[in-house]
């Protein structure tokens, strides 16, 4: 079995954040460990609080899992201040890290912020390490620093990230009102687009946390960027399908549906 690590902050939750990265890890078959950054309440309504974790016991988990076992990929999701993002990258080029997936995570879904406008820059020098990037077209305008509002923008905007130090970039176009294509562009200069449907739903938290360890969790089981994508597409949306009215706000999206339909639960 592969091994994955998931370096973000937790959802009290569970729809989001590490929980929905180790849900997605053992929906792929590959063991998922964890690096959590930042504890959150948060609920389907929204973000509440956030408290970091110190530089210290971020740099602890990491060294404890480097020494140990052998990692295959490693996600990164929110990681909220400048500080931790440097931990982060030294100990990451430290321990040689590989297959590293980056879900630059700015702001949730209820608009509260989940990285420190400071730490902005910190993140444009912190992507060069990433094997893939995968930001929303929110997060792209702000790595990218243009205005996105089709798929020539999304293609642009993914190559300025490149000239930053990212190798390949998936542009999502989940925020797009048109289409919701998702645009690939890879180091060597193919771009690959990958379309989506408009599933009637609001409950989609945690959708990009989910999309970037599955593919992450693919890359560790040695699929191709492009073939994880297109696999991590298809999941995601079968989880959008089948995703669970939770709470009075956005409610998560179904990771096990094989599973829960096994159990017993309906989604009629």
């Amino acid at each position: 079995m592969k091994k994955v690590l998931t370096i973000a902050g937790s959802d009290s939750c569970g729809g989001a954040g590490i929980q929905a990265d180790l849900k997605a890890m053992s929906a792929m078959g590959v063991y998922g460990m964890s690096v959590i950054t930042a504890v959150t309440a948060q609920n389907t309504m929204g973000v509440f609080a956030v408290e970091e974790m110190s530089k210290e016991i971020i740099e602890n988990q990491i060294r404890v899992i480097f020494e140990d076992i052998e990692v295959d990929a490693v996600k990164i999701g929110m990681l909220s201040s400048s500080e931790i993002i440097e931990t982060i990258g030294r100990a990451l080029k430290k321990y040689k890290a590989k297959n590293i997936i980056i879900d630059p995570v700015m702001v949730s879904k209820s608009e509260y912020k989940l990285l420190k406008d400071e730490a902005i820059e910190a993140l444009k020098k912190f992507i060069c390490l990433g094997k893939l990037i995968t930001p929303n077209i929110p997060e792209g305008e702000i790595l990218s620093g243009m205005k996105i509002e089709n798929e020539d923008d999304m293609i642009e905007a993914s190559k300025r990230i490149q000239k930053l130090g990212a190798k390949n970039v998936l542009m999502k176009g989940g925020h797009r009102s048109d289409n919701c294509t998702d645009i690939l562009v890879l180091e060597n200069g193919k771009i690959v687009k990958f379309d989506g449907i408009r599933i009637d739903t609001k409950n989609t938290h945690g959708t990009g946390c989910t999309l970037s360890s599955t593919i992450a969790s693919l890359i560790g089981k040695g699929y191709s960027i492009e073939e994880s994508v297109k696999i991590g597409k298809e999941y995601i949306t079968e989880a959008i399908k089948n995703s669970f009215p939770i709470g009075h706000g956005v409610g998560p999206v179904g990771h096990f549906v094989d599973l829960y339909k096994k159990a017993g639960v309906s989604y009629e």
